[in-house]
């Protein structure tokens, strides 16, 4: 059995940088980064945006060159799927049986995108958006594709709408719930959203569910619960991911609660096995940005924080992960940027004009700032980063007037 000092299972960001920041942090002991995928690590935001659309090859997405990984003396297996952990033994085991001995393990495997549970789910032509081989595959079929159907509004489900929007496709998006990003956003910038895509061309059906994808070998359309069918000869499904954890719960790592999942951790990113922490999507943790609430944050800020946080706890450094929450979205010519959770806001201020494209929208919780969205508004986002970060208190007159910058708000 190969054996070695830290073994990291899963190539996407929070994988890789947590062997980057071993080896910043001078960590002279053998690392293994075990990725299922038959590529080197690379960034994921970009497979639905500028991947998919083609303005930016596989290269320019690598999170390092592979060259890199030899360089640092980082065992590298592509192709290396792990079916189980044995925290007795302290090893993995792979999907061909190979035996991996470890004395750290840091499970970063993300999660696989939620399939949809209906009849016609597996014809061909349904897709998903994941890996460099799910957009891969996407674009390949697009040049025979007139009408995409895409299932979640989401992140992922807009981004890819606006993209397939601007190569000509008829695009139609459905949304279960009453806005698109209900989980993440407020109204106003769910309804600013729905017009911009509307504006682009696509058809924005809420409240809608669907009751099957029809075709016989190949999607053909996409029936909703009231019997209608939306022609379609490509389907993408947004709808979330299911943690990849289902190893670790095999032997006996405590899983995160009910409708959050993944498995729990503590501050220093360990669970309750020894030798074992879990870091990025699939790391459910006592967040102080969410009061204190135990949730998993989908984020490359978080899977590079975490990393970060399992690296140096492993060198031995008194560290605990504190950090605030913010994620991006590209969509047309608008950049959103997030900084805080804006759930369980009960105030909105807008500051700016969303007829002028660029605004901000800050939430509050009993007078705090808990979280901006900014769209075009790189400065207000910068800014209103430390009044999340102080849960400032700050007269809603004063957010809502872009003359004043929010740094001389912070009192």
């Amino acid at each position: 059995m190969q054996e070695f000092d830290v073994v990291i299972v899963g190539g996407g960001h929070a994988g890789a940088q947590a062997a980057i920041a071993l080896r910043q942090e001078k960590f002279g002991g053998s690392v293994a980064l075990l990725t299922a995928e038959a590529d080197a690590p690379y960034e994921r935001p970009p497979l639905s945006k500028d991947y998919l659309s083609g303005n930016r090859s596989f290269d320019r997405i690598l999170i390092r060159p592979e060259a890199f990984w030899r360089e640092r003396s980082i065992a590298l297996r592509t192709g290396t799927r792990v079916a189980a952990v044995d925290p007795a033994m302290r090893c993995v085991r792979t999907e061909t049986g190979e035996a991996i001995g470890y004395g750290e393990l840091i499970w970063a495997a993300g999660g696989d995108a939620r399939r949809i549970a209906c009849p016609g789910h597996d014809l061909a032509g349904v897709h998903s958006v994941r890996s460099r081989a799910d957009v891969d595959r996407l674009v390949a079929e697009l040049p025979a594709v007139r009408e995409v159907v895409v299932i979640g509004g989401g992140y992922i489900g807009l981004e890819a709408a606006a993209v397939l929007a601007k190569a000509g496709k008829a695009v139609t998006l459905v949304e279960a719930q009453d806005r698109v990003l209900a989980r993440v956003a407020g109204r106003d910038l769910s309804r600013f959203y729905e017009d911009e895509h509307r504006a682009h061309g696509v058809t924005v059906r809420l409240n809608e569910r669907v009751s099957c994808l029809e075709g016989e070998t190949r999607v053909g359309g996409v029936r909703l619960h009231d019997g209608t069918l939306l022609p379609a000869q490509m389907v993408i499904v947004g709808i979330g991911i299911v943690p990849a954890v289902a190893p670790l719960l095999a032997a006996g790592v405590a899983g995160g609660p009910a409708g959050v999942g993944g498995v729990l951790v503590d501050a220093q990113c360990r669970t309750d096995v020894a030798g074992i922490r879990a870091i990025g999507d699939c790391a459910a943790h006592a967040n102080a940005f969410a009061d204190g609430a135990v949730i998993r944050l989908e984020s490359v800020q978080n899977a590079t924080d975490q990393a970060a946080v399992a690296a140096r706890a492993i060198v031995g450094r008194d560290v605990a992960y504190h950090a605030v929450p913010w994620f991006w979205s590209d969509q047309y010519d608008l950049k959103l940027q997030t900084v805080g959770l804006s759930a369980g806001h009960d105030e909105t201020v807008r500051r700016g004009d969303p007829a002028s494209r660029s605004f901000a929208l800050v939430y509050l919780r009993q007078g705090r700032v808990i979280a901006l969205d900014c769209v075009n508004a790189m400065k207000d986002f910068v800014q209103g980063r430390a009044l999340v970060t102080a849960g400032a208190i700050v007269p809603p007159d004063a957010l809502a007037d872009p003359s004043l910058p929010l740094k001389t708000l912070l009192i």
